[in-house]
């Protein structure tokens, strides 16, 4: 079968001009996902192409996701990032990937034994927030996860990805190793120090002593990602495949824009990625809570507000004129007042690049794929932000929007009386809440009296309960369109 490791690509293909033969596995990437294929992998890939050096990536996906792997098995681990801008494509091929392992194809030991090899410096991961087995409310370890549980049952054989840090981690000890860096590359505020605390919390549970080692040993850098990235469609695949001239399943598509701010603190070294234009900081955090807030934020307001607006993908939002001013609104008005940015930030000129960016036609970002695990999202994306305008009085019926947006979608019936296939960690339960009270705004006190989302100092705010429960009571009776373009 044709595929790209074995056929001659369309002309104007870029593909990798440095010797893959001499890539090491110096990172370990737990999360072979579209963003990670379309964000490090790439960054990893033009690092390389400009120093010549051998960082090389072993992915790995511990949950489902084995026939990627399979596929990208037989096409030498190369695959095709499009970057998708108004005016053209750009079609490249990924080098930077050298071999991949999955626990039910290969075993977890092989996993365990790849990450305890000694070459081995970064392993990094894009594992979603669910991921970190944390309360989203305190950010502690969820001590009651079925994955935590088990794995502290049999910590040799562990099926979380904090397990696996650890277990190898311990080998490496073991065995006289040095540890490796902990890379955190997942949407979630202050991700290195999250990654930390679940790590260093499981390894007390297990064992005390060891828990000291890592927190001695092993450094955690937060780091701040950004690039829009839809989930690959049939429709994406077909694009790509004739951009390329052969089938790529592992082929991904995304906007030309990408973003890496990264905390210079690696224990065993690092690639040079800054020449592939990724930023070396010593505090991420301004630009992961801009980014958090102004992006991912008015993403979600965009994708419930849109969902049940009737637009199934965020370019499309951005051709009603209402959703466009509100999502401009959302970051200007109610998103960038509560940043604290470094001299000279142009918030400004930031806003009006997203709103560039959510407009671009030839990204088909689905609006239901945006607003899954907002469970895991909003308490990120909106509580740093609504604590601000209540301390402060101002105006925050942005952020009561999506907030009311985001509960009635989670109710699981659109406005066309359809059903919505909702897609969270807490779905029962939030389900559950809607059932018992219906289609009636008695359910807004319900949903923000769950504080594993929404901290009691939020959720039984009388003035949020009063701003989220105006917005749910207008979706009601006046639908989403016209709720959007009454702010």
């Amino acid at each position: 079968m044709k595929n790209i490791a074995n056929t001659t690509l369309n002309s104007d293909v870029s593909l990798p001009q440095y010797d893959r033969k001499t890539l090491k596995s110096r990172i370990v990437h737990l999360g072979f996902g579209a963003f990670h294929r379309a964000h490090q992998a790439l960054f990893t890939n033009e690092m390389l192409e400009k120093t010549g050096s051998d960082w090389g990536i072993c992915e790995v996906n511990l949950f489902g996701g084995e026939d990627l792997i399979e596929a990208l098995r037989l096409q030498d681990h190369l695959y095709t990032v499009a970057e998708k801008g108004a005016e053209k494509t750009d079609v490249k091929v990924i080098g930077s990937v050298t071999e991949s392992l999955h626990p039910e194809l290969d075993g977890i030991q092989a996993v365990l034994e790849k990450m305890a090899e000694p070459q081995v410096s970064i392993v990094s991961m894009t594992i979603t927030e669910k991921g970190y087995c944390a309360d989203p409310a305190t950010g502690t370890l969820d001590k009651n996860n079925p994955l935590v549980l088990a794995d502290l049952q049999t910590p040799e054989t562990p099926k979380s990805a904090l397990g696996y840090i650890v277990q190898a981690l311990k080998l490496r000890r073991d065995r006289g190793l040095a540890p490796f860096t902990v890379m955190s590359c997942d949407n979630v505020q202050e991700n290195g120090h999250v990654a930390k605390a679940a790590i260093l919390e499981f390894a007390q549970l297990s064992d005390p002593d060891f828990r000291d080692w890592i927190e001695t040993h092993v450094t955690f850098p937060c780091t701040m990602v950004d690039r829009i990235v839809p989930a690959a469609t049939p429709e994406t695949l077909a694009e790509i495949s004739t951009l390329l001239g052969c089938e790529d399943p592992c082929g991904i598509a995304c906007e030309p824009f990408r973003q890496w701010v990264i905390e210079d603190n690696f224990v065993a070294g690092r690639p040079e990625w800054d020449v592939a234009g990724a930023e070396f900081v010593e505090d991420v955090v301004p630009y992961e809570e801009m980014k958090l807030r102004m992006l991912n934020g008015s993403h979600s307001f965009l994708a419930y507000l849109g969902y049940l607006g009737g637009y199934d993908h965020i370019s499309d939002t951005m051709t009603d004129e209402g959703y466009r001013k509100a999502a401009f609104d959302m970051m200007m008005k109610a998103q960038a007042p509560s940043l604290n940015m470094p001299e000279g930030t142009d918030l400004n000129a930031y806003a009006t690049l997203l709103i560039d960016r959510f407009t671009n036609p030839s990204l088909k970002h689905r609006t239901w794929q945006i607003a899954m695990d907002g469970s895991q999202k909003i308490p990120q994306r909106m509580g740093g932000s609504l604590k601000y305008h209540l301390t402060n009085g101002s105006d925050f019926s942005w952020i009561a929007t999506a907030i009311a947006g985001w509960m009635r979608y989670v109710s699981g019936v659109d406005e066309a009386d359809n059903s919505i296939d909702v897609r969270d960690p807490m779905a029962d339960q939030l389900r559950a809440i809607c059932d018992q009270h219906g289609l009636n705004v008695s359910v807004v006190p319900a949903l923000l009296g769950v504080e594993a989302i929404f901290p009691a100092e939020l959720g039984q705010n009388p003035q949020v309960i009063e701003a989220v429960s105006r917005a749910y009571q207008s979706l009601l009776d006046n639908g989403a369109r016209a709720t959007v373009a009454a702010l």
